[in-house]
């Protein structure tokens, strides 16, 4: 039995948790097998690399707080992941990442256009498994569906004349990250037969917990190396792609505070960041920055926001899982 991919306040549960993980992993391997050859092989890519496995494990703590052992709740998670897989094929694509999870990135091995073809294999399988989780279900997925294609999309064309950057990655996030977060534990409450008030609190936990994962995400990036992320480090400086560090470094640099330094390093981001070296400059540069230590901040105070959230709910194992959930995501980027 493997263990949990966060540490949880209690051990009895987490290695109760740790136990239907193992199912949802023999269920997301069946749901990914395809009798078409190629179809199978690129399908299991990223399912084969391994993860975290956040969301699943995230709609069986919420679970608990309910009937967890309902066969509907394993479903729920499987659906998760599976979305949150096929979203992967898309963004590697869409950021021309060669790395995910340590291995080649599906297009690097495939070429894009099979990428993107078996991230579509992927939601078709996760649809076909909610249909059978009845018609709320649908429309939740559904939902969050569109969601992640609105942050996708937010995020290609960037903010709108006269916005404010900070505030539209923000929505990005919330957006592109959050909403499947929410959607996870939202899943297991729901399909563990709680109340309509703690499905509502696990919705809002979650939308505030996925923000505050996708900022210490932004620090991981540039302070930790590959091998530990299994990403190539900075490949979202090389395609211009915003993250809030880069984005406070502009702000700053715009402002009376700006320094000639901070100007030197926007224009070193701005620079062709196609060769390793460019590229280990700018993450240097970047990480040395007080910008970093900005975010870190900002994801703590999100965390705290999510654990805030959960103040309705009855104090016990679960909820203190919840919130060590919450602040382990952010310790990552400590």
């Amino acid at each position: 039995m493997t263990s949990t991919p966060l540490p949880l306040a209690d051990a009895e549960l987490a290695d109760l948790l740790a136990g239907r993980l193992d199912l949802v992993e023999e269920r997301l391997r069946d749901a990914v097998a395809h009798a078409d050859v190629l179809a199978d092989a690129t399908s299991r890519h990223l399912v084969n690399a391994g993860g975290k496995r956040l969301r699943p494990l995230l709609t069986l703590l919420a679970a608990q707080l309910g009937e967890g052992h309902r066969p509907e709740v394993v479903d729920a998670a499987v659906v998760v992941e599976l979305t949150h897989l096929a979203t992967l094929y898309h963004d590697d694509v869409m950021d021309s990442a060669p790395v995910r999870r340590g291995a080649p990135s599906a297009h690097e091995v495939w070429g894009n256009q099979v990428a993107i073809l078996t991230g579509d294999l992927l939601f078709a399988r996760a649809s076909g498994i909610v249909a059978g989780l009845g018609p709320e279900a649908v429309r939740i997925q559904a939902a969050t569906f569109e969601r992640l294609c609105l942050g996708q999309l937010h995020e290609t064309v960037g903010p709108p004349p006269g916005a404010d950057p900070v505030a539209h990655y923000l929505q990005v996030l919330s957006d592109k990250t959050a909403s499947l977060i929410a959607t996870s534990a939202r899943f297991g409450a729901m399909f563990a037969g709680c109340r309509p008030a703690v499905v509502d609190t696990l919705i809002v936990y979650g939308e505030k917990v996925g923000v505050a994962f996708q900022l210490a995400d932004d620090v991981i990036d540039l302070t930790s190396d590959g091998d530990q992320t299994g990403k190539t480090p900075g490949t979202d400086l090389r395609e211009k792609v915003p993250t809030m560090p880069a984005l406070l470094l502009r702000e700053r640099a715009r402002g009376p505070q700006g320094t000639a330094a901070d100007r030197e390093l926007v224009a070193l981001l701005d620079s062709d960041l196609a060769s390793d070296e460019a590229l280990a400059e700018a993450v240097a540069g970047l990480r040395a920055h007080p910008v970093v230590a900005d975010t870190r901040d900002r994801a703590v105070a999100w965390a705290h926001e999510a654990v805030a959230a959960l103040g309705t709910l009855p104090p016990g194992a679960v909820k203190d899982s919840l919130v060590s959930f919450a602040e382990a995501l952010v310790d990552r980027a400590s």
